[in-house]
């Protein structure tokens, strides 16, 4: 028996990989497939399943050209209905994997189709729970993204249903059991869960506040529905592109994308198209010179959600500037959140701009030392946004500021004044680049990134507190 987690950062979502004697299944496949295809193939194996938890909101899974690819079924739990011909299992079947069984469990609750695969060990031992959404290390899925999709299904149906399949699905399960989860922190599909990644399901019910043995029904629906923000702009589009399954594979995406263009090729189909430029590099590199009017997004941190929760058309045709030897990789963690259109890349990147005649721009920066010092002279006509989520905002600020959470800046970019001054930071220095790029692309000129954000600034000896204010934007 051969289980692997195949875990990728970015998106904080976990696969699997399961192989039993020449056999194989794959659980939540992510949209580039080869590496499972190559993977079997050097163990000797033959890929038979391909499990898919439910619909997933936050990528694309690569269920359709894995299955093409292998000839492997590929099986949803009871009540999903997809476009495409695939195996429903019921409640409770069976699934042969060479000496292993699979066991489909349904768990309605993140979603009505969510399921969870039971693998019962050769001597028919239940020995551990792929649980999706359903079940995190700490947490559990939260209920309300169905509602995106279809508005009569709401947070409390789904948080009566998810009550249930714990209590009467999973928590009855030995303690022994292994539990692996679709997420860990950083994945928006929860509130708040564990950095691990694996856990006994023995612990999880110690720890683990949805699996109380005392909560009621009611104390539970309002658990987990308590605290939610709005789900990131995306999540719906990539339900229905699963749903549908009509993607292009990926290689597809990666032909089209790979098109090295020159400056003026650049600028030419910038020009006469409505293309995005997205600039990828690090930070420090675009804040010291940029294409005027293109994006950052730093391929660095949390790329693809954040493409997702910025641009809001997936359909977008996008030109971006990357690293060498690094522009199929931001064309596949693209994809992998269904951003299909990118058309090219500029070939040599900003030397290659600047040789060809065409200017730059810089994002002006302040320390966070010279910060607090003009902050102290005068911070209620220095204007401070912090660009985190509300959660940590909440949590801890600088005395004067305003919460502007980069999450939701198309919808309140109105509430901003083009004539003022704004100094932006986040927590590290990520999201306020993003933040002052988006901005300085709609008109707003008066704009000062802090380097090293509320961790830095938080070293000055400026004043703190703990809670919201009423200037709180969102």
């Amino acid at each position: 028996m051969k289980i692997e987690q195949i875990y990728t950062g970015c998106l904080a979502e976990a696969a699997y990989y399961i192989e039993s004697k020449g056999e194989a299944a794959i659980i939540d496949p992510l949209r580039e497939t080869q590496p499972y295809v190559d993977k079997a193939e050097r163990n000797g194996a033959k890929i038979k399943y391909i499990l898919e938890t439910h619909f997933h909101a936050d990528f694309v899974s690569g269920h359709l050209d894995l299955a093409n690819k292998t000839g492997a079924s590929i099986v949803f739990g009871p009540t999903a209905a997809p476009a495409y011909d695939v195996h429903v299992a019921s409640d409770g079947e069976l699934l042969k994997l060479g000496d292993l069984t699979i066991k489909v469990l349904h768990t309605p609750g993140h979603t009505m189709e969510s399921t969870t695969y039971l693998l019962l060990d050769e001597k028919g031992r239940e020995y551990c729970i792929f649980t999706g959404d359903t079940l995190f290390i700490g947490d559990v899925g939260r209920p309300d993204l169905v509602q995106k999709v279809k508005a009569e299904i709401t947070p409390e149906i789904l948080g009566g249903h998810l009550y249930d399949s714990l209590r009467n699905k999973i928590m009855p399960l030995p303690d022994d059991v292994i539990v692996y989860p679709g997420h860990g922190a950083g994945s928006a599909c929860g509130k708040n869960m564990s950095k691990e990644t694996m856990d006994t399901l023995g612990h999880q019910k110690k720890v683990n506040y949805a699996l109380k043995s005392d909560m009621s029904k009611e104390e539970f629906i309002k658990a987990v529905t308590d605290g939610l923000v709005e789900p990131p702009q995306y999540f719906p589009f990539n339900v229905l592109l699963n749903l549908k399954g009509n993607m292009e594979s990926i290689e597809e995406v990666i032909h089209k994308g790979m098109n090295p263009l020159s400056a003026k090729e650049f600028e030419a189909i910038w020009e006469s198209t409505d293309a995005l430029v997205l600039d990828t590099r690090k930070k420090e590199e675009f804040t010291a010179e940029h294409i005027p009017g293109s994006i950052f997004i730093g391929i660095d941190d949390n790329f693809a959600p954040w493409v997702g929760t910025l641009i809001t058309d997936l359909k977008q045709p996008i030109l971006f500037l990357a690293d060498e030897g690094r522009e199929e990789e931001v064309i596949i963690r693209m994809a992998r959140v269904g951003y299909d259109h990118t058309i090219g890349y500029l070939k040599g990147g900003m030397e290659t701009w600047k040789a060809a005649g065409f200017g730059t721009e810089v994002i002006k920066e302040i320390s966070p030392e010279d910060f607090a010092t003009l902050y102290q002279m005068d911070n209620k006509h220095t204007h401070l946004l912090d660009a985190r989520r509300k959660s940590e905002f909440d949590s801890e600020h600088l005395v004067g500021a305003e919460n502007f959470p980069l999450d939701f800046i198309n919808q309140n970019m109105a509430q901003l004044d083009r004539e003022k001054k704004y100094f932006i930071h986040c927590a590290g220095g990520y999201r306020s680049v993003i933040m002052c790029s988006i901005l300085r692309s709609r008109g707003f000129d008066h704009l000062v990134n802090i380097r090293g954000g509320y961790k830095a600034l938080s070293l000055t000896g400026l004043s703190k507190t703990k809670y919201a204010e009423p200037k709180t934007m969102l």
